[in-house]
């Protein structure tokens, strides 16, 4: 066991119900394809990471995906609760730093977790920004449950609220790198992500012609 861990939510990859804005305009199969290849790259960022993970998926435990790892089903209401008992049971397991990432991240590798665990050695929380005005990773020292509750989310103020709550309580924070997920079609194809993987262009046409 190592003193930090790295916790995923993934979403389990069903058809029409991933990437449903993205899905509005190349369809549920497209948007299924896109996110099947964004759990791939965040699948890889964790296996390359030397800490403990505990992956947690939305619906039901699959056994295809990061093997031999812990992995169980998210608990809660709301993504706030989810995410609140996720860092509840790590701190509870003796975790003194853990970090949060998400599975839509078509940027993110192992120096952004290693970054964001390495930022709670002198911070007791920390963020990574997403350009939509939410964050793609969270972490903290010890729980904060204020960061989870009553807050707007998927809403573009997500972000600069939860830190406004947290420097008026004099929490030192720290912020990451800015990245982007992949909501829109407008994401996707300005993505590099996206203009590399020659595959998934050719599958998504294929689906739209």
């Amino acid at each position: 066991m190592t003193d930090a861990l790295v916790i995923v939510f993934v979403k389990n990859i069903k058809l029409g119900t991933v990437k449903t804005r993205l899905a509005k305009t190349i369809g549920d199969y497209g948007a299924f394809e896109v996110y099947s290849e964004l759990v791939k790259i965040t699948e890889k960022a964790t296996n390359n990471s030397h800490f403990d993970k505990r992956i947690y998926f939305s619906d039901a435990v699959v056994d295809s995906k990061w093997q031999n790892e812990f992995k169980t089903v998210q608990k809660g209401i709301d993504l706030g609760e989810r995410m609140y008992n996720a860092f509840k049971d790590g701190f509870e397991s003796g975790y003194k730093k853990i970090v949060l990432i998400g599975s839509d991240l078509p940027n993110i590798n192992s120096k952004h977790i290693e970054n964001g665990i390495e930022a709670l050695e002198e911070n007791e929380v920390v963020f990574g920004p997403a350009e939509d005005g939410g964050y793609y990773l969270v972490g903290m020292s010890k729980l904060y449950q204020t960061i989870f509750l009553n807050k707007p989310w998927s809403q573009p103020n997500l972000l600069s609220l939860t830190l406004q709550e947290l420097h008026k309580d004099n929490i030192k924070v720290a912020t990451l790198d800015t990245l982007n997920d992949i909501d829109t079609y407008d994401d996707l194809i300005a993505s590099v992500f996206y203009k590399n993987n020659q595959k998934l262009q050719e599958k998504i046409q294929q689906l739209n012609d």
